[in-house]
């Protein structure tokens, strides 16, 4: 392990203040198979959330590159409960991790980059790895707003889907009513319509048989005189 000296213990405080700016972009470097570690005095419930992206350095452009093959192990330790481990995470080049303060005290926050692929001597730069790291302390990171806005909207789309899911309830429900209304109306007019038709029918009939009597008469008158 690789603690900070006193020097650098006063860059890495400064450097870990920073971290809460937005605007911060701060990087360190890693050695072979060497933690870089940092002591943070951390209050009770004390929410801490840091984001990183790791690069080699690439001999042919001579610059720092991304790498997909370096794995970044995170752990942090409670150095005043017997270095309590709380976190022991390994990911890829880069990811983010997050923790709560059990208790108030100072806590150790450790870095180890390895290459699986490669070999022992494997960095190609006196400095070994860069790190990119953000890191939020006492309250949520740009990643955890970023997230809860992804929430935030996807709780408002299901709202969304709800209220159209209401809306067209309730149009099947108007449509239900209309189409009951609208047959009731039919009905309604059929029964009328054979109604009138079987009063012309009877009026037919009843003109009909009027008149064969009025013939029936006239024809005997007739045949009497």
């Amino acid at each position: 392990m690789q603690p900070i000296s006193s020097g650098g213990l006063l860059s890495s405080v400064l450097l870990l203040s920073s971290y809460v700016l937005p605007s911060s972009a701060l990087f360190f470097y890693i050695d072979q198979n060497s933690p870089k570690c940092f002591f943070e005095e951390l209050p009770k419930d004390t929410l801490v959330v840091g984001k990183y992206k790791a690069e080699e350095y690439d001999s042919h452009t001579q610059k720092f590159t991304e790498q997909t093959s370096l794995r970044i192990q995170i752990t942090v330790d409670e150095t005043f409960d017997n270095d309590h481990r709380v976190i022991n995470q390994q990911g890829s080049n880069k990811g983010r991790f997050t923790f709560t303060a059990a208790d108030s005290g100072e806590h150790r926050i450790c870095f180890l980059a390895t290459n699986p692929s490669s070999g022992s001597s494997w960095f190609s730069h006196p400095e070994g790895v860069r790190l990119h790291l953000d890191l939020a302390i006492g309250e949520t990171s740009e990643i955890e707003s970023k997230d809860k806005d992804k929430i935030n909207d996807l709780v408002q789309r299901v709202k969304d889907l709800n209220a159209r899911l209401h809306d067209i309830k309730r149009e099947q429900v108007f449509q239900r009513e209309r189409e009951a209304e609208f047959r009731d109306q039919s009905e309604s007019t059929n029964t009328r319509v054979v109604r009138w038709t079987i009063i012309q029918t009877v009026v037919l009939g009843a003109t009909c048989a009027w008149q064969l009597s009025h013939l029936r008469n006239f024809f005997i008158k007739q045949k009497l005189t």
